[in-house]
């Protein structure tokens, strides 16, 4: 038994709960935010058998975009009488993170 932890962004979060459900997953998702930028994300903790781990990445990887981003850097700084123009700089954000863990015992009560 393995549990899945996976940290999304939040704008792919619908696509792949409504994969992950219609292949029968159960999940917990806690809402979280974090990183460079502090997007909001979710974190999907999955609890599946052993044999079923790749279907659960590929699912991820389906549903898990990165996607790139124009953010304008902190101003440095600078003297009175200094002027600076901070030029965007492009970032990557979206994908996933994923740990996955060994679980010895695992019990869904209902």
């Amino acid at each position: 038994m393995k549990l899945v932890i996976a940290v999304v962004q939040e704008r792919d979060a619908d696509s792949l709960i409504q994969a992950l459900t219609e292949r029968g997953f159960y999940f917990t998702v806690v809402d979280s935010s974090g990183g460079f930028l502090r997007e909001s994300n979710i974190t999907l903790m999955i609890g599946v058998q052993t044999a079923l781990v790749p279907e659960v990445l590929r699912i991820l990887r389906q549903h898990s975009q990165a996607r790139t981003r124009y953010v304008n850097p902190l101003m440095p700084l600078v003297e009175p009488a200094e002027f600076h123009i901070a030029s965007p700089v492009e970032v990557y954000v979206g994908g996933a993170t994923v740990f996955v863990l060994s679980v010895e015992r695992y019990e869904r009560i209902a």
